[in-house]
C-alpha cells in the first residue's frame, strides 16, 4: 500500500480514480439505474402532458372527454313580477342526483341502493346507465332534501349532487297562460317565460353569463289582483253554464297594457302534465273564432266614419236579405224600418249587412285591415294564431262579415280594436310589459275620427242601458258593450245547438279607461228551458269582472247625476 502525500498531482489522483472504478463495477450499475429512472419519469411526464392536451382538444360530444358536472346545472332566470311587485314566477334551489359511470365500482350494487331510496326509477335502466363509460349522467332531477340525505348516507362512489334552479309559480294556475312554462333545464318554452328567453336571456346564457347569478326581476303589465278576479269569474261561468271553455282579457285602452288575461281550462305550471292537451290552449291569442255580433261594432264604426250613414238615418229591416240560396235574417226580427241606434241595440244582421253594402267590399277590407284583422296580433306572447280570412271577398262575404261570420280572429284582436273605437280612434298594439301613455302615443295609429269614437261610445252605452247588454250594467261605472252569439262551425256547417258567446265591454263610457272581453264556449242554460244567448251569460260575467276590479284599477264609482253632468260637459 502506497501512502499519498500532499504533493501528489491532481492528474495522478484522477488516473487512480478511474483505475479504482474499473476495479469496482457496482458504480456503473448505480449510474445505469439512475438513467433508467430518469427516463421513466420523463415518459410519465410526457403521458400526463399528452392527456392534458387531449382533454383540451376533445370535441364536446366526445363521451370519453372529461365532463364538468357544473356545466349541466340549469341556468338561473329572473323573477317575473306583476305591476305591483307581486311575484308571478321565481327560482328556487333543488338538488339533483348525477353519476360518473366510469367511476362506479359496482353498477349492480349502486343501482340497487339508489332504487331503495328512489323507487320510481327503473332499476334495469339505471344499472345500464351506471355500467357505461360516460363521464357524466343525470340519474334524477329535482329530488327532495330527505332523499338527498338518504342517498348521501349510502356513500356510493361516483355518485354526487348538484344544486339547480327550479321554477316556482306561487299563483299556480291563476296566471298560467300569461307566465307560461320552462323545461327541466329552466329554459322558457311557452308564454312570457319564452318571450324573455327569445328577447335576451337565451343569448346571455349562451355567452356563459348569468348561470348562477341573481338577475333583476322582470315586471309584467298585469295586476295579480285583477288577474285573480278574471280567472275566478271565468271558472264560475264555466261551471254555472256547463261550458267547455272560457277566456277573457282586461286591457288598458290608452296604453295597450294587458291588465289580466285568462283562458279556462288551464294548467298548473308547477305540475304541467296536462299543459299540452288540446283544450288547454290559450284561447285568447292561440285560437281564432268567428265571434258574431261583437263584430257589428266595427261595422258601425266603419259606416259612420266613412259618412255613408249618420246617427239620424233609418235602415230597412222589414224583410230578410236573400242572396242566391243564402238568407240573412235577424234573431229577434222587428220587421220594420230601424234607426241606426235601433239597429245596434236590436243587433240587426239585416241592418249591419246593408251598412256593409253601402261601404262596399273594398272599403270594408281596407277598414278591417287598419284594425289588424288580417294579421297575427302583435304581442309579447309567442303563441299567436293567424286569422282565417275568406279567399274571395264578394258582396255576400262582405255582408256576413258585417255581423261576425266568415272571418275568424283571435279574441285579443277584437279587444285591441275595440279600444281604438272608444279611446278617440287610436290603434295601440297590446303589451304584457309596463308602458306609459306617452310611450303608447308614439306607437298609436289613428284609425277613426274622434267624432266617430264619441258616437261609438254612445251606442255601446245605449246597448247596456236598453239593449242586449243590460245584465252587464254596474251602477256607478257607466259600462258600455256589445253582445255576440255566434253559431259554431261543425263539419263545414253552422250548428244551431253549439254557440260561442261573447261580450265586449268598456268603462267608464264618459272617459273610457279599460276594455273587458269575455268569451264563453258552448254555454248551456243554467235552468231547464232557459236561454243561452250572450246577454244571459257572457254579459253578466263581464259585469261581475268590472264590479270586482274597477276600484282596484283606479276607477271610482260615480252617481248617475255625476255621470250625466260629465257627459253634458263633453
Amino acid at each position: 500500500m502506497v501512502a499519498l502525500g500532499l504533493d501528489t498531482a491532481p492528474s495522478e489522483l484522477a488516473r487512480r480514480g478511474r483505475d479504482a472504478a474499473r476495479l469496482d463495477p457496482s458504480r456503473d450499475e448505480v449510474r445505469s439505474r439512475i438513467r433508467v429512472a430518469a427516463l421513466f419519469f420523463a415518459i410519465v411526464y410526457l403521458v400526463i402532458v399528452g392527456r392534458l392536451v387531449g382533454f383540451g382538444l376533445a370535441e364536446p360530444g366526445d363521451r370519453r372527454a372529461y365532463v364538468d358536472p357544473s356545466a349541466a346545472i340549469s341556468t338561473s332566470r329572473p323573477d317575473l313580477v306583476d305591476r305591483n311587485g307581486e311575484i308571478l314566477a321565481a327560482d328556487i334551489t333543488m338538488s339533483s342526483l348525477y353519476a360518473e359511470p366510469r367511476n362506479i365500482v359496482d353498477p349492480d350494487e349502486a343501482a340497487e341502493l339508489i332504487v331503495s331510496v328512489l323507487p320510481d326509477l327503473n332499476a334495469r335502466r339505471l344499472r345500464d346507465r351506471l355500467a357505461g363509460d360516460a363521464g357524466f349522467a343525470w340519474l334524477k332531477r329535482e329530488i327532495t332534501p330527505a332523499q338527498r340525505e338518504q342517498i348521501h348516507g349510502l356513500g356510493i362512489p361516483g355518485v354526487g349532487f348538484l344544486t339547480e334552479s327550479r321554477r316556482f309559480y306561487p299563483g299556480g294556475s291563476t296566471a298560467a297562460h300569461l307566465v307560461g312554462l320552462v323545461d327541466i333545464d329552466n329554459k322558457g318554452i311557452a308564454g312570457f317565460e319564452k318571450a324573455v328567453d327569445d328577447g335576451w336571456l337565451a343569448e346571455l346564457h349562451a355567452a356563459g353569463f348569468a348561470r348562477n347569478d341573481r338577475l333583476e326581476p322582470v315586471a309584467m303589465s298585469v295586476d295579480l289582483r285583477v288577474q285573480h278576479i278574471l280567472h275566478d269569474e271565468l271558472t264560475k261561468a264555466m261551471e254555472r253554464y256547463s261550458a267547455i271553455g272560457a277566456t277573457g282579457v282586461v286591457l288598458n285602452v290608452h296604453t295597450g297594457e294587458v291588465m289580466a288575461l285568462a283562458s279556462i281550462p288551464d294548467f298548473d305550471p308547477n305540475n304541467p302534465d296536462n299543459a299540452l292537451e288540446p283544450d288547454r290552449l290559450n284561447r285568447m291569442v292561440a285560437g281564432v273564432y268567428e265571434l258574431g255580433s261583437v263584430f257589428k261594432s266595427f261595422t258601425f264604426a266603419m259606416a259612420l266614419d266613412a259618412g255613408v250613414v249618420t246617427m239620424e238615418d233609418r235602415i230597412d229591416a222589414r224583410r230578410p236579405i236573400r242572396v242566391g240560396r243564402f238568407t240573412i235574417d235577424d234573431f229577434h226580427a222587428k220587421h220594420r224600418i230601424l234607426t241606426v241606434p235601433e239597429v245596434f241595440i236590436y243587433s240587426s244582421n239585416i241592418g249591419a249587412a246593408r251598412m256593409a253594402l253601402m261601404v262596399g267590399p273594398e272599403g270594408q277590407r281596407e277598414f278591417l285591415g287598419k284594425l289588424g284583422m288580417f294579421d297575427k296580433v302583435d304581442t309579447d306572447l309567442p303563441e299567436t294564431a293567424r286569422p282565417i280570412v275568406p279567399r274571395k271577398w264578394s258582396e255576400l262575404t262582405s255582408m256576413t262579415v258585417a255581423f261576425g261570420h266568415g272571418l275568424a280572429v283571435a279574441p285579443l284582436q277584437i279587444a285591441v280594436a275595440d279600444a281604438a273605437l272608444v279611446n278617440g280612434g287610436k290603434m295601440i298594439p297590446p303589451t304584457f310589459m309596463p308602458r306609459t301613455r306617452a310611450e303608447a302615443d308614439k306607437l298609436a295609429k289613428h284609425v277613426i275620427k274622434p267624432q266617430t269614437s264619441d258616437q261609438m261610445r254612445y251606442l255601446l252605452r245605449l246597448n247596456v242601458q236598453k239593449g242586449s247588454g243590460r245584465r252587464a250594467n254596474i251602477d256607478g261605472y257607466n259600462v258600455g258593450g256589445k253582445t255576440g252569439t255566434a253559431e259554431k262551425v261543425e263539419n263545414g256547417r253552422y250548428s244551431s245547438s253549439k254557440r260561442l258567446n261573447s261580450f265586449l265591454a268598456a268603462f267608464p263610457m264618459d272617459d273610457p279607461q279599460y276594455v273587458v272581453l269575455v268569451v264563453i264556449d258552448e254555454p248551456k242554460p243554467p235552468k231547464e228551458g232557459g236561454g243561452a244567448t250572450a246577454g244571459l251569460n257572457a254579459a253578466p260575467t263581464a259585469g261581475a269582472v268590472i264590479r270586482r276590479s274597477a276600484a282596484l284599477l283606479g276607477v271610482e264609482p260615480r252617481s248617475e247625476d255625476e255621470i250625466a253632468a260629465l257627459l253634458a260637459s263633453n
